[in-house]
């Protein structure tokens, strides 16, 4: 069997259908699984709003210039002085959120994802899904 054919993860050779895994506790891992695949999916939406927010502060600038050429020193300076130093919250830029969020919870939800999963299903990742792909391919070769 090669290493794609294998239901087991890289890291380890135990079978999915090997593993003393109750239904409720599959079912546990798997939302537990799907939770933090949402928790990446918002560290990314973070990732993004931190980028586009970056953008909006350089064309803030090239307003800023662009208020000078014109004449309004005032708005200029303000934009200057007010806006563009100014934290996005809480007098956080967004990088700091980036590396809180990262460094902080996404790190131990991951963490503690990494310990379940290796107490209830010896470190296997997803096995609701290789679970379903091998009764899939079973019920096709039956078929056949």
């Amino acid at each position: 069997m090669t290493d794609t054919d294998s239901n087991a993860s890289p890291d380890t050779e135990t079978e999915p259908d090997e593993l003393a895994l109750s239904d409720a506790e599959q079912a546990a891992l798997h939302e537990l699984q799907l939770s933090i695949e949402h928790v990446h999916r918002a560290y990314g939406t973070l990732l993004e709003f931190h980028h586009e927010l970056g953008h909006a502060m350089d064309r803030m600038g090239d307003a800023e210039n662009k208020l000078r050429e014109a004449g309004h020193e005032e708005w200029a300076n303000e934009l200057r002085d007010e806006h563009l130093p100014a934290g996005a919250i809480s007098d956080q830029w967004t990088f700091e959120l980036v590396e809180e969020f990262s460094g902080e919870f996404l790190k131990e939800v991951d963490t503690f994802e990494d310990v379940v999963r290796d107490e209830l299903a010896d470190g296997v990742d997803h096995v609701t899904e290789r679970r379903q792909k091998q009764q899939l391919r079973d019920r096709a070769q039956r078929e056949e």
